[in-house]
């Protein structure tokens, strides 16, 4: 019985896979056919864009591949009374489903492997080649006003602990390799606090430091009383190399595997920029959540197939497209509410997920009655 069903969803989810991603190769060649056009981009470079963008096309139709598979496999078998002589033979509606569960959850490991190692670094060489393409000049760095605040907790005499500024780092200009004309207030020692210009620095990776040139150090003392000044050539500072690592340009959430969205939520916790942390969150929650929601939709698909009624390609297609429409309408409120606050990150990624999965629970209880 398991071979036969796991055969009968094989032949629909291989036929909803051609079709939802021919779908959304449409949907997403409209932008890339505009700068054909307008832009002139040549055609060589938009079939190169295209192959690189299809990863990623790829990678959003899985899951409603395996509702539609779901959907029309337990519909036809449901309309050919096969369910209803298998349940005769006391084979129960949980174990009915069980096959669509199993494939969902190998579907899920494979959307959640091709999410994580082939999409991002598409996603990544396909915006460059169209920045190259249409000479636009994608530096990995920002070039002037860089500014890193670095906030940390501070225990207050009462013993409470308050979050302040610990250190400001401002550079005017940056090349890749050299910033110049730094300013950094520092208030991270406790009892003194100085004050650093230079005309330039730059990070030395052999022992890990900072190397000042051309400037000053001013200490100041708690009582605001100039301490010490410090002129210097050259003087190296024990800093976080973090003010560096900001000022690369940082790729965006889909350009990026779970690992490096990780490391970015690092990099940018110590500046106190909460509306991009969120977001960051949101998007890395996102990026766990999309690939169960094949596990989603094949319990809802299989499911719904089970009742007694037939269902044929062109209404199965018509209800996947309204589940589908209804999981990224809800996706899309979550994703609002969550950059409002309203919902903590992992409630905004996984609402449809969670809302899914009650459904499709609520429906299996009924028909297993």
């Amino acid at each position: 019985m398991d071979r036969y069903l796991m055969g009968e969803l094989i032949a629909p989810f291989l036929f909803g896979s051609a079709l939802f991603s021919s779908v959304a190769v449409a949907i997403g060649s409209l932008d890339l056919v505009r700068k054909v056009t307008e832009a002139g981009l040549p055609l060589s470079t938009a079939l190169k864009v295209f192959v690189l963008k299809m990863p990623f096309f790829i990678a959003f139709s899985l899951p409603a591949s395996m509702l539609l598979a779901t959907l029309l496999a337990y519909s036809r078998l449901s309309g050919d009374s096969e369910l209803i002589a298998l349940r005769s033979c006391g084979v129960s509606a949980y174990r009915l489903i069980l096959p669509a569960i199993f494939m969902s959850f190998v579907v899920t490991g494979i959307a959640f492997t091709f999410n994580e190692l082939v999409v991002p670094a598409a996603n990544y060489q396909a915006e460059l080649t169209l920045d190259i393409a249409l000479k636009q000049d994608r530096k990995d760095f920002q070039e002037n006003n860089i500014i890193y605040p670095e906030f940390g907790e501070v225990e207050q005499a009462n013993g409470e602990k308050l979050e302040v500024l610990k250190r400001l780092f401002y550079a005017e200009q940056f090349d890749g390799e050299v910033m110049k004309n730094i300013t950094i207030v520092d208030r991270s020692r406790t009892g003194v606090n100085q004050i650093v210009v230079s005309e330039s620095a730059q990070w030395n990776t052999v022992e890990n430091t900072w190397d000042f040139f051309n400037g000053t150090i001013y200490l100041i003392s708690p009582d605001s009383s100039y301490r010490n000044i410090l002129r210097f050539e050259h003087h190296q500072l024990q800093l976080p190399r973090a003010p560096l690592d900001f000022a690369k340009k940082r790729p965006k959430a889909d350009e990026m595997n779970i690992a490096q969205v990780q490391e970015q939520i690092k990099l940018i916790k110590p500046s106190g920029d909460y509306k991009e942390i969120r977001k960051l969150n949101i998007r890395l929650q996102q990026k766990i959540a999309l690939p169960f929601a094949c596990l989603v939709f094949g319990l809802v698909g299989a499911v719904m197939g089970t009742r007694p009624q037939r269902t044929n390609r062109a209404t199965g297609f018509g209800i996947s497209v309204l589940i589908i429409f209804a999981y990224y309408l809800l996706r899309t409120m979550g994703d609002a509410l969550g950059m409002s606050g309203f919902l903590s990150p992992w409630m905004a990624a996984w609402l449809p997920n969670l809302f899914g999965l009650g459904m499709g629970t609520w429906l299996l209880l009924r028909i297993s009655r």
